[in-house]
């Protein structure tokens, strides 16, 4: 009988999960739509001279993009720098949405409910917004990718609440997805013809100068999250 009602409870519980993440329209990159994605484009000059950099995003459930792009300015729908080159659709089943603190389904509940929990996918992103809408801009201590990562916490996105600017940008290189052929060539078009004038101009040593500059920045990016006590 237990069972039976253990059984019963788990198929209400599937069930309401499957009424609250309804389905999702398809990517949509003429219209610019996104559904539950993190989306990336390259930046002007800095991607030119570090590639794995860029101006990231997060789309609602609509496919409406937000991102960070300024002090107290939160872009609705008009993602900042051109067009989306590269994205990654998120599963909203690896989220926690828990109606109370028993609920929870991520590794660290506590946590969770103290950096705030949502009770939707666009609940989480609404309240980062609200957050992000009186947080100044900096580009090496709170930019887009810290909005971002406060969304994927919200939503306690793979059961973590830890994202942060770095796990963020290997989430993407590893698992984004080329929107086409030409957002390859406007990503890396700039920086390889950096290189070739440099090289030209400058010769191996203007490399070094390249690889010391990417070596200072991540090493700046990782002291800055794991080492300063710093609040966003």
């Amino acid at each position: 009988m237990d069972i039976e009602a253990l059984a019963t409870d788990d198929d209400v519980s599937a069930s309401q999960r499957l009424n609250r993440l309804w389905p999702l329209d398809e990517v949509n990159p003429e219209k610019a739509r996104f559904p539950c994605c993190i989306v990336w484009t390259p930046l002007p000059i800095v991607s030119w001279l570090a590639p794995y950099i860029g101006h990231v995003g997060i789309g609602r459930e609509d496919g409406q993009v937000l991102d960070f792009a300024g002090s107290n300015f939160v872009n609705t729908d008009n993602f900042s720098y051109g067009a989306v080159a590269r994205y990654l659709q998120l599963d909203r089943e690896q989220c926690c949405f828990p109606p109370n603190l028993s609920a929870h389904k991520c590794k660290q509940s506590y946590k969770h409910a103290e950096n705030g929990v949502a009770i939707s996918w666009d609940d989480a992103l609404h309240w980062s917004m609200q957050h992000f809408q009186h947080k100044y801009y900096n580009l090496f201590t709170c930019n887009c990718h810290s909005f971002v990562a406060d969304c994927l916490n919200r939503l306690a996105y793979n059961g973590s609440v830890q994202w942060n600017m770095l796990n963020l940008a290997a989430l993407i290189l590893r698992k984004g997805q080329w929107v086409d052929g030409m957002s390859v060539f406007r990503s890396f078009s700039p920086f390889v013809v950096v290189l070739i004038v440099g090289i030209l101009m400058a010769g191996w040593p203007f490399l070094v100068g390249m690889a010391t500059f990417s070596f200072l920045l991540i090493g700046w990016f990782i002291l800055r999250i794991y080492c300063m006590k710093v609040l966003d």
